[in-house]
């Protein structure tokens, strides 16, 4: 659920915008063979700077888990968005990310004005954005997201690991390690795993 908070007055700026309602837009979960890609979007309060954001990938699952709460309660905005599996299967995993991230930051409140999104590409959105290849690492709201989107998309896989046991989904996040491939091998694909990737659509061909 997006958080809701008083619009503070200071503000930054980035070229030809200037403004405070600007969004970090990340997506986390391009390359498992299971379960949904999962985006955020977060709007920083600039009266309540948050030290320590850089890419998710760089931090410890703790560190991720303490600034996950921090960004939650201090953000003046966040949201999360998605694409199910039978959506990456019919679009494809790049417009499915991107489905995901729109729905994102169309779930802001207060919405954003300006968009800044990790990668080198943006979604098709009703406000101005930029691309930042490795914004995750150089740019906090950009990190912001980042950690949204993978400390939500990290606890949702050890829920799926629950519901389908044997894939060991807790330990790699549904990414195509040797002990899922050899689970993949022995158990078959699942309802959560992506039969447009190759190492499922093989399986799914083979025992057709």
């Amino acid at each position: 659920m997006p958080s809701r908070k008083k619009t503070p007055q200071a503000s930054f700026d980035f070229g030809s915008y200037a403004g405070h309602l600007v969004a970090g837009v990340d997506e986390v979960g391009r390359g498992p063979l299971a379960g949904a890609v999962i985006a955020a979007a977060v709007i920083l309060d600039p009266e309540k700077p948050i030290a320590g954001l850089t890419d998710s990938k760089k931090l410890s699952e703790k560190k991720r888990d303490q600034l996950f709460d921090i960004i939650k309660r201090d953000a003046l905005a966040w949201a999360v968005g998605r694409a199910e599996v039978e959506e990456i299967d019919t679009l494809n995993i790049l417009h499915a990310s991107m489905l995901a991230m729109k729905r994102a930051v169309e779930q802001l409140q207060p919405a954003a004005e300006f968009a800044q999104v990790d990668g080198n590409r943006c979604p098709n959105l009703l406000i101005p954005s930029e691309a930042i290849v490795k914004g995750d690492l150089t740019v906090p709201c950009i990190s912001a997201a980042s950690i949204i989107a993978k400390v939500t998309r990290d606890r949702e896989m050890e829920v799926l690991d629950q519901q389908y046991p044997g894939y060991g989904l807790a330990r790699h996040k549904g990414y195509p390690t040797q002990d899922h491939i050899e689970a993949l091998q022995k158990l078959g694909p699942s309802v959560i795993h992506r039969r447009s990737f190759g190492p499922v659509a093989a399986l799914v061909e083979k025992i057709k």
